[in-house]
């Protein structure tokens, strides 16, 4: 694909994320949205005329609509076949978070994107954000020492009970649908988990409502927690021996962030962002795939791979297994 070729998307899935995500594309240079597909024809056909797309009667009739790339917007428990009937297909894939349901889920995508030498991403927005890599610069030019700790949690009461969050047979749950935020930032810092050691519940509908994992990993200890059923939307620290910096709520959403030295030092980070902040993962991904490549240095698969391992741990340490396991 040339650097001056438009690439054109095609969305899988119709919902709050999708809209999102073409919102997010609006302000990417270079792409826009091809083609919509959804089980639901009349919000498919919606999201495509807010996006001048076209809407496609079957999934297999949007994999062979034209379109360069597929972004993975339903829920968890079809990422994994969606995605891979995508890369057999011979086309790239962003797959909303979580990849997969489990590891070997995950595994089976990962051998369909090695097979068919197309890219695959998880579509994880953290690390893309200004914020965070003003962050990671600041602190490679005045370091604050090995990280050691990372400390994150976001739970949220006020989730209806008719969100597949809440959903049994969707793979819905705390751990996945809003834990893998935080199982990235202990593995973007820290590297592979060795240990980890969870607590939480299982509401009525048999998902996990609330979790709290210690973590051990390759550079240092994570405490985490995700939930449904209560409010405590957070921030984030990372500590080393010379300072921590705090990355102020929302973390997912980055925009400030405080360093504070231990020789009494104070820096201040105000980053604000665009176009609702999918659009820095997307462009990121356009820009792999315009160069060729079948992986994010950033989002790697081996930081997919480390996040399923923790998620597929805590939720083995809750008694969770999905019917679509």
């Amino acid at each position: 694909m040339s650097g001056t070729e438009t690439i054109r998307w095609g969305i899988v899935g119709a919902g709050r994320i999708a809209r999102r995500f073409a919102q997010g594309v609006a302000h990417v240079e270079g792409a826009r949205i091809g083609a919509v597909w959804s089980r639901r024809p009349e919000t498919a056909a919606a999201l495509a005329q807010e996006c001048s797309a076209a809407t496609c009667p079957s999934f297999e009739a949007l994999l062979a609509s034209g379109i360069d790339a597929v972004y993975i917007a339903t829920l968890q428990d079809s990422h994994a076949d969606y995605a891979c009937a995508a890369l057999e297909a011979g086309l790239p894939v962003l797959c909303e978070k979580p990849a997969t349901v489990n590891a070997a889920q995950l595994e089976r995508v990962l051998d369909a994107a090695r097979g068919a030498q197309r890219l695959f991403m998880e579509a994880m927005k953290p690390p893309f954000y200004p914020l965070y890599r003003a962050l990671r610069a600041h602190l490679a030019a005045d370091p604050i020492g090995g990280i050691g700790l990372v400390r994150a949690g976001c739970s949220v009461a006020n989730v209806g009970a008719d969100h597949p969050a809440f959903s049994f047979e969707h793979a819905g749950g705390a751990l996945l649908d809003i834990g893998v935020y935080e199982m990235f930032l202990a593995v973007d810092w820290l590297g592979a988990p060795l240990d980890v050691q969870t607590l939480g519940r299982l509401g009525t509908t048999g998902v996990d409502t609330f979790a709290s994992l210690n973590s051990q990993h390759e550079r240092g200890i994570a405490q985490l927690f995700c939930g449904l059923d209560l409010h405590g939307r957070g921030d984030a620290l990372l500590a080393g021996p010379l300072g921590h910096a705090t990355i102020h709520e929302n973390w997912w959403n980055p925009v400030r962030a405080t360093i504070r030295y231990a020789d009494g030092r104070t820096v201040e980070l105000d980053e604000p962002f665009e176009g609702g902040g999918l659009n820095y993962e997307t462009a990121h991904f356009c820009e792999l795939l315009r160069a060729g490549a079948l992986e994010s240095p950033v989002m790697t698969h081996a930081h997919s791979r480390r996040m399923m391992a923790m998620a597929d741990a805590a939720r083995a340490a809750l008694g969770l297994r999905f019917a679509c396991e």
